[in-house]
């Protein structure tokens, strides 16, 4: 869709006076459309002797940034104008759709749905016909072996395609879990190398604890390598976890309560003998005091 620049009409080709002039002839145009209210006028556009284009806001919803052009026309003698044409036109700012796509320019890997179809695009580079040599010794081996082989394989550009496509993907040399792993997928146990001429830097991952049924670069690689060892001291404790269940509780005896007349016995029996000691200890001291009298005399 054509676009419109604002561009005073002084920094143009020269527009006629006649038509340069027509502004109000132009806005009545519009105005006489009954699309909305007509905005400021932007300018006027040389299209050619006879012709040329004023420019005006176009304040309609939905059409931020949209100009109208009116067509006005007059014969190289005459002072008589005419309205040749009205059209809304983005300009420089306006908000459109974008440029249309064919449908299978629009399809993008993981759009394919359980049920759908999606058959390759007609002529299409990546494939070759079944009996023209791909260069890939183990296709064209088997091909020549069987006959024509299958009615397609891949074509040379479809493969490297293919190869680009994987090496820059979540399993290529460049991302985070490569550059922090401890060897890479071809010295793998777990790496299973692809077939043909691609098995020299493709494979796929048979450990189910990474990445698992994926092409991976030969050059990648995960925590998860065969050759992966924990480093010493590793592992579980030296000592076995304290275990709160295994602790034995032990409750305190609980004293037997005591009866009140027992009780009231008891301490009758308490104050007598204490009592009875108190009287012995004071008789003592006074037999010990007329001792010492009887000494002195």
């Amino acid at each position: 869709m054509d676009r419109v620049s604002p561009q005073p009409a002084s920094e143009l080709a020269p527009v006629r006076p006649v038509l340069a002039d027509a502004v109000d002839l132009a806005r009545q145009a519009l105005v006489d459309l009954g699309e909305g209210e007509v905005g400021e006028h932007l300018g006027v556009t040389f299209e050619d002797e006879s012709a040329a284009t004023h420019r005006f806001t176009a304040q309609l919803p939905g059409y931020r940034g949209w100009q109208w052009a009116v067509v006005l026309a007059a014969a190289p003698d005459s002072d008589h104008v005419t309205v040749s044409e009205l059209v809304l036109l983005p300009g420089p700012d306006a908000l459109t759709a974008p440029d249309w796509l064919p449908w299978d320019e629009r399809v993008r890997a993981g759009d394919l749905t359980p049920g759908g179809l999606l058959p390759p695009r007609a002529g299409d580079p990546r494939l070759v016909p079944g009996y023209v040599a791909t260069g890939d010794p183990v296709v064209d081996d088997l091909a020549f072996e069987v006959g024509l082989g299958r009615k397609q394989v891949m074509s040379l550009e479809g493969r490297l395609d293919a190869a680009e496509r994987w090496r820059e993907g979540e399993y290529g040399p460049d991302t985070e879990m490569a550059k922090a792993a401890p060897s890479t997928c071809e010295l793998c146990g777990f790496y299973l190398p692809l077939a043909g001429s691609l098995r020299v830097a493709f494979g796929v991952c048979g450990n189910e604890m990474a990445a698992d049924g994926r092409v991976v670069y030969a050059e990648y690689g995960c925590g998860a390598h065969s050759d992966t060892e924990l480093p010493t001291g590793a592992g579980s404790p030296q000592f076995d976890a304290y275990d709160d269940g295994a602790v034995e509780i032990v409750a305190n005896p609980v004293p037997a309560p005591v009866d009140a007349a027992e009780g009231s016995e008891n301490a009758e029996a308490s104050e007598n003998a204490e009592g009875s000691e108190n009287a012995e200890a004071s008789e003592k001291t006074a037999n010990t005091e007329e001792e010492d009298a009887a000494s002195t005399n």
